[in-house]
């Protein structure tokens, strides 16, 4: 199972530093919708070219003009990009284009999805290289969330899936029992004192 860390910070200074410390145990990097709509694509670009030897993944959750802006995204640098699994099916699939147009992959978040494991199938067909089940940081600060729902909606799609929405040292192993592909960790790496620690952790928790 791969390790991804996912950078909700709002400059591209501030970005390259967190994936200094993290990138010697994470597999994947990845740029948060904040610090993409903050910083625009050249944060992408700085990040590849840091660390070139990893995964970048632009979280850019697009909603419409598929192609157009996974085209951006992968032209700027990004290996893997995200589209929103509420988005057309035709959204999905122009996405899926320019992926295969350039090698790369996409990758359908399920953020907000009523029936993740369903949907999850679907957008797999159309081409998608994995889902990520995601509850977001609203969504995990409402009454009634809990972590094992994603990991059981994982569980039943049946298809290559990631989990995203409260990872970290304590429930990563979890994570890896459901079959995930890929383990999301955000604030329990980028929020500790010492970030490196923080994602060796992670990593050490993986079997």
């Amino acid at each position: 199972m791969q390790l991804q860390f996912a950078m909700d910070t709002l400059s591209t200074d501030a970005a390259l530093a967190l994936a200094a410390a993290a990138a010697p145990h994470v597999d994947i990097l990845e740029l948060g919708t904040p610090l993409i709509k903050s910083e625009g694509l050249a944060a992408i670009t700085a990040i590849k070219k840091a660390h070139p030897d990893k995964i970048v993944f632009a979280d850019l959750k697009t909603m419409d003009a598929g192609e157009l802006e996974a085209e951006i995204a992968f032209t700027a640098g990004a290996d893997l990009v995200t589209v929103l699994g509420s988005a057309g099916d035709s959204t999905i699939a122009g996405a899926v284009k320019a992926a295969n147009k350039h090698g790369k992959g996409i990758v359908v978040d399920l953020i907000g999805v009523a029936d993740k494991p369903a949907r999850a199938r679907e957008v797999v067909a159309l081409g998608a290289q994995f889902v990520e089940m995601h509850a977001g940081l609203d969504e995990q600060a409402e009454e009634g969330f809990t972590f094992e729902t994603l990991l059981a909606a994982g569980k039943a799609a049946g298809v290559p899936f990631s989990v995203a929405g409260g990872v970290s040292a304590a429930s990563v192993a979890s994570v890896q029992a459901a079959g995930a592909r890929v383990a999301v960790a955000g604030s329990a790496i980028y929020s500790a004192e010492d970030v490196g620690a923080a994602a060796a952790q992670i990593r050490a928790a993986i079997n």
